[in-house]
């Protein structure tokens, strides 16, 4: 009888352990559609709207205050950082030849703006 006993408390014991263990475990997490095409490359003066789309958390909640204004700014820098390479490969004078020194930073600096606005 005793056997009997231990054998039904522990299989008791197992049961809840076993459901327990499958509360505890995290729900996946589903990335919403928007999150799938901003992870696209996107045009330059589509940056802010894309950045506004990608301030999500893990959990696929859209972020707020601060949390989101640091994520867009993150995002920004990002997408501004991307656009750099393109802009310092289009810094060609008139004679084919690729600017440098001052011209080239001025160039780049007008390419980057003119590619946010």
């Amino acid at each position: 009888m005793k056997k009997f006993l231990s054998l039904v408390a522990l299989g008791a014991c197992l049961t809840f352990g076993a459901a327990q263990a499958q509360d505890k475990a995290p729900a996946p997490v589903v990335a919403p559609a928007a999150t799938a095409a901003a992870t696209a490359p996107a045009a330059a003066p589509a940056a802010g709207a894309t950045c506004d789309a990608k301030a999500i958390d893990k959990n696929g909640k859209p972020l707020a205050g601060a949390a989101k204004a640091s994520s867009i700014k993150k995002c920004e820098k990002d997408t501004k950082a991307a656009a750099a390479p393109a802009c310092a490969a289009k810094a060609i004078d008139k004679n084919g030849k690729p600017l440098a020194g001052a011209a080239k930073n001025s160039f780049v600096k007008k390419c980057e703006k003119d590619a946010k606005a």
